[in-house]
């Protein structure tokens, strides 16, 4: 009988260490089983999105303010239109602000960066922003290094 108690015990403890690591990993990996409700949409177009995918961030000074829901190509601009949901209670994004696409670290994800501006009219739901700045491409960089450096 003591050796059945020390095996469910055992087991037990194997259990709820399996779900500590599978919390662990929903939290480092981002997902969310109960997503913020409410907000509203922005919009932004750019010519170069990288590597950017739904579910990325939406932050501002740091601070993630919302999450990137959609991206497709608009047909008729034949950019990247990226629609991004920001949380209910960050009402207060000027009408001026930019958006670019940063990069978390030196290649790590890549997010939207939201930079305020100075005008007193906010944007609301389904604005968009029209000053945006797209991702940085590493190979488009080194391609322009060696062509100036063949150049001269």
């Amino acid at each position: 009988m003591r050796i059945r108690t020390v095996e469910i015990s055992v087991g037990l403890f194997m259990l709820i260490g399996l779900l500590a690591l599978l919390v662990l990993a929903l939290n480092v990996s981002g997902l969310n089983l109960t997503p913020k409700q409410g907000g509203y949409k922005l919009y932004a177009s750019f010519e170069n999105i990288g590597g950017l995918t739904p579910r990325a961030k939406v932050s501002m000074s740091g601070v993630q303010i919302g999450e990137v829901k959609n991206i497709r190509l608009d047909p008729q601009m034949l950019m990247a239109e990226v629609e991004m949901e920001i949380f209910a209670d960050v009402d207060y994004i000027s009408a001026d602000s930019s958006a670019m696409i940063l990069t978390s670290g030196l290649l790590g994800q890549q997010y939207v960066g939201i930079v305020p501006g100075g005008d007193m009219d906010v944007l609301a739901e389904g604005d968009f922003i029209f000053n945006t700045q797209s991702a940085l491409v590493l190979e488009d960089l080194v391609g322009k290094f060696l062509m100036n450096q063949v150049s001269e």
